[in-house]
């Protein structure tokens, strides 16, 4: 956990902060100054940057607060991917959200006989399962975007939604295998999110793939420790 606050306060003391636009609705951040240049970005921005980089170290800690955390950032971005118009984003969210709710309810009820519910690997009929969801989910988003939006990246906000929602799926029932659809799916939204100026959020990004990393790793641990007990 201190490792976690070390990098958010390196990331805080290179954020250089230049102006602020204040309306009746919420505060602007004009931007601030990273890796030697401006980047534009807003306070809703940075606030669901922080959680869901904590929410993302909580599940990594298989700790139940990944949930109420994570709840307040997935909240945010339906907010800014509709801005930047990545609807397909904007949706997952939401669906986060929902989803939210089941994972907090699934980790804190197993059953009669364990309190909690414990970390588990998918089956072969799970893994073919879970590639068509991806694939199915992928063509049809894929169709919606491009037909009822003014989206401008269908295939890239198609795939990674596809992704998430799976990988969600996955990180509620505390299947190991959730982190490497997260690993996957957080590498493609570095440039996504770069592409449509929400650098701050694509650093996020960056980092989120290094935790997913490093969740898998524990997790992993975790589980065999379990299997040899």
């Amino acid at each position: 956990m201190l490792y976690f606050f070390i990098l958010l306060s390196k990331i805080s003391r290179s954020l250089v902060f230049r102006t602020f636009a204040i309306n009746q609705e919420y505060t602007v951040l004009e931007g601030f100054e990273m890796f030697g240049g401006v980047v534009r970005t807003s306070l809703a921005e940075i606030i669901a940057v922080i959680t869901g980089l904590a929410s993302v170290w909580f599940a990594r800690k298989e700790n139940i607060l990944v949930y109420p955390v994570g709840m307040i950032s997935v909240g945010l971005y339906v907010y800014l991917c509709f801005q930047a118009g990545l609807y397909a984003d904007m949706g997952i969210n939401a669906f986060y959200f929902v989803t939210g709710i089941y994972g907090w309810y699934k980790w804190t009820h197993k059953g009669h006989h364990k309190a909690t519910r414990g970390i588990s690997k998918l089956s072969r009929l799970e893994w073919g399962l879970s590639a068509a969801t991806v694939i199915l989910l992928f063509v049809v988003l894929r169709y919606i975007l491009i037909r009822y939006t003014d989206s401008t990246v269908p295939d890239w906000d198609a795939i990674t939604t596809a992704l998430f929602i799976v990988g969600m799926i996955q990180m509620a029932l505390k299947k190991l295998e959730n982190w490497i659809i997260w690993i996957i799916g957080d590498v493609l939204c570095i440039p996504l999110f770069a592409y449509k100026d929400l650098w701050l959020s694509g650093f996020q990004y960056l980092v989120f793939t290094i935790l997913a990393v490093a969740g898998y790793v524990e997790w992993r641990k975790r589980f065999l420790k379990a299997a040899n007990t």
